[in-house]
């Protein structure tokens, strides 16, 4: 049946009746915070492996900022009680300013976009943009740039998304589908000579970071196998003396790694192109161990496995597991998707502007879910700490940018958020407010939290102290 087409009019117009309902104003309100963050934060730690629990929560202790990155179910919590536009569509979930970074494209072309996916899921897009403002309200405050430096960085974000969905808004649906911003991009947009620095640092310092590069790093040569090198808690194997694991564990009583990548690899070859199928089986698997990720997902079951060519060259993949997001009890529109793996993976080739060829999904033993990709393909991050504040609202140009397109793109209802959105600042406005009152709410929870550890209700152990455990 032939789609009824509305006219751009008509959509952006959807926009504005949108606005009178839940006016912009609206926005800068924190949400329904009125809750213990500790019960929540112990709700999101069941399931994952116990023993690594206390190493996500000191990790999340390092700062604010770094509770703010471990703690999305807060937000997400509180955003429940906030009024949304009701224009709905398939959103990043964790859209922080550290959740975008460089990559290669299959055609080798770096490109800079959103990169973490564990909490996509259908919903108001206006939550994404609330949590990226609220990063930069965070994390200007809490690294010295001063809450006044910290709105602005917000706003800038903000701003700069409305003048490119704007742009989106008025472009076709396939433009919008093939649009990349490439590192080349961001040079021609960068405001400063500081600017054009960094992204040409980012471009150098992506050219090295590989497969090959990482090998030495990552792994040793034993009679002519390719061993990965235990250095716990962050990198270990299940089975063996340096496992975090209990002896009680259902992957620990698999009894090798052998099955638990034969359940895995099965079903996620029926997931990615037949091409790419073939290209894989090119390479043996040579060796697979356990590597501890970032703040949020420490503790949840993520694998690096090791394979090699006949020429010798490498391939790591990040076997990583995926739990219900963290929006799905808080948001009016579910995912159609059962399978965790594959909403995280369907939510990154909508939401990405090119995605890893290896990218699939799979259920391992136990039925949990998961889904695979390269571990390192010229990724590069940026080392936001380094910045200073104009360098940061460069940072939230380029990220507010960079979100505009993925929701354009996943949406496909560009007119109607920018209609919403309107010309003038009152949703930047309104944005950068909240975003500075659920710092404060940040604040608050931080303090609750690192009373929690030191009292002893929660327990948190930093890598030092789990290497400890193995020294003699």
């Amino acid at each position: 049946m032939q789609k009824q087409q509305a006219t751009l009019e008509e959509r952006i117009d959807r926009g504005l009746q949108a606005r009178k309902a839940v006016k912009r104003g609206a926005h800068e309100h924190p949400g329904k915070c009125d809750r213990d963050p500790i019960l929540l934060l112990q709700s999101n730690s069941e399931g994952r492996v116990s023993r690594l629990v206390p190493l996500r929560y000191a990790r999340m202790l390092a700062s604010p900022f770094a509770f703010f990155r471990g703690s999305a179910i807060l937000q997400a919590h509180d955003l429940s009680g906030t009024p949304d536009s009701g224009i709905y569509f398939q959103i990043c979930g964790d859209s922080h300013l550290s959740n975008f970074g460089g990559f290669a494209t299959p055609e080798r072309n770096l490109i800079f976009d959103v990169n973490d996916f564990d909490e996509t899921h259908p919903g108001p897009w206006e939550w994404d943009l609330k949590r990226l403002c609220a990063s930069f309200g965070v994390a200007g405050r809490h690294l010295g740039h001063g809450d006044p430096a910290a709105e602005e960085m917000a706003y800038t974000a903000a701003r700069t998304y409305q003048q490119y969905m704007a742009e989106y808004a008025q472009m076709g649906e396939l433009e919008v589908w093939y649009e990349q911003i490439t590192f080349e991009r961001l040079l021609e947009q960068s405001r400063s000579a500081e600017g054009r620095k960094i992204v040409k640092e980012g471009i150098a310092k992506a050219d090295r970071r590989s497969s090959e590069e990482l090998l030495p790093k990552l792994g040793v040569l034993d009679n002519g196998q390719w061993k990965i090198r235990d250095a716990p808690p962050a990198v270990f194997h299940i089975h063996s003396n340096t496992t975090l694991f209990d002896e009680v564990d259902d992957w620990v009583q698999l009894g090798g790694p052998e099955a638990l990548m034969k359940k895995l690899y099965k079903e996620y070859v029926g997931t990615i192109a037949p091409s790419h199928r073939q290209l894989l089986e090119r390479f043996s698997l040579h060796d697979m161990a356990f590597k501890v990720v970032g703040v949020g997902s420490v503790g949840t079951r993520c694998l690096v496995a090791l394979l090699m060519d006949d020429q010798g060259k490498p391939l790591f993949m990040q076997i990583k597991e995926a739990r219900d997001s963290v929006l799905a009890p808080y948001v009016k529109s579910k995912s159609p998707l059962q399978h965790q793996g594959r909403r995280v993976v369907d939510g990154q080739r909508m939401m990405q502007a090119s995605s890893d060829i290896f990218l699939g999904w799979s259920t391992g033993p136990s039925g949990r879910h998961f889904y695979f990709r390269q571990l390192r393909d010229m990724k590069v991050s940026a080392q936001v700490d380094l910045y200073d504040t104009e360098r940061l609202k460069g940072y939230a140009r380029a990220c507010g940018w960079v979100l505009a397109r993925a929701h354009a793109r996943a949406g496909g209802m560009a007119a109607e958020v920018s209609g919403y959105i309107g010309k003038s600042d009152s949703m930047a406005t309104a944005l950068a407010r909240y975003a500075m009152a659920y710092a404060d709410q940040v604040d608050i929870d931080y303090d609750a939290f690192s009373k929690a550890c030191r009292s002893g209700r929660l327990q948190a152990r930093t890598e030092a102290d789990y290497a400890a455990d193995f020294s003699v």
